[in-house]
């Protein structure tokens, strides 16, 4: 699964970076600075579009986190679709990156990623990275059998 996104530091307002710390998540990349979104992180987060709002949420749910949506931060194109989500009034939104980590292996990204966002039992807003099975050029470029699904983009 896609375990963390970078996105370019001019690619995010300054009142989103000031509000949400996110100078704590800087690193220069080729003179670029870059933020990045990790899910190990201690408080998991990632950039979204929302009727065309950029936020920052919360990625996922880890456990104790809460007692009726799943604790993991990834769900499957094949759940969405089948309508499992439904029952959370999900939203569909997008994750902005300009590059994403699997195993250790950092790869471009065109656009970004899809995302699911729903709140939790106490209104908590959470997003989920929605995955796919993955090509085998995936799989031999990150050893990985999931892939997050890319927007415009296949690999």
């Amino acid at each position: 699964m896609c375990a963390g996104i970078a996105l370019a530091l001019s690619e995010l307002p300054l009142e989103l970076v000031e509000r949400h710390g996110l100078l704590k998540r800087l690193h220069r990349r080729g003179g670029e600075e870059e933020a990045r979104f990790l899910y190990r992180h201690p408080e998991p987060c990632l950039p979204v579009w929302r009727q065309g709002q950029l936020e920052v949420v919360r990625w996922g749910a880890r456990r104790g986190d809460t007692k009726v949506l799943p604790c993991t931060g990834w769900t499957w194109q094949a759940t969405v679709e089948a309508g499992e989500w439904n029952q959370w009034a999900a939203e569909a939104v997008d994750v902005p990156a300009t590059l994403a980590l699997e195993n250790g292996v950092w790869y471009r990204v065109n656009q970004g990623i899809r995302g699911l966002l729903v709140a939790d039992e106490n209104g908590v807003e959470r997003v989920y990275l929605i995955c796919e099975p993955a090509s085998h050029y995936y799989q031999v470029m990150t050893r990985s059998a999931t892939m997050p699904v890319l927007i415009g983009q296949r690999i």
